[in-house]
């Protein structure tokens, strides 16, 4: 009976870690949407930074920062002010 019982605890802690890696890696946007770099507010971005500064949803730092993104319907990023379908560095200012 403790055997049972250990198998089942084990088993029920490896399919737990298993669904974890698989949502903390999970960083598509949804159906019919597509990934809009350049247009979130701070605190706003729907998961994790494009240089991996951070891994959380809501941890933008900046409005309009071009590594942060949110899940827009296809075909309206392109249209929007700093909208991009892929990340964009912030413009190193060579002014001294």
């Amino acid at each position: 009976m403790k055997n049972i019982v250990t198998a089942g605890l084990i088993a029920g802690a490896l399919a737990t870690a298993a669904a974890s890696v698989a949502s903390a890696t999970s960083h598509d946007a949804p159906a019919g949407k597509e990934k809009c770099y350049g247009v979130v507010k701070a605190g706003k971005n729907d998961c994790s930074a494009a240089d991996k500064s951070h891994a959380c949803m809501g941890g933008a730092k900046t409005d309009g920062s071009g590594l942060e993104w949110i899940a827009v319907p296809k075909g309206v990023c392109e249209k929007l002010v700093n909208g991009s379908l892929t990340p964009v560095e912030a413009a190193k200012d060579t002014a001294e």
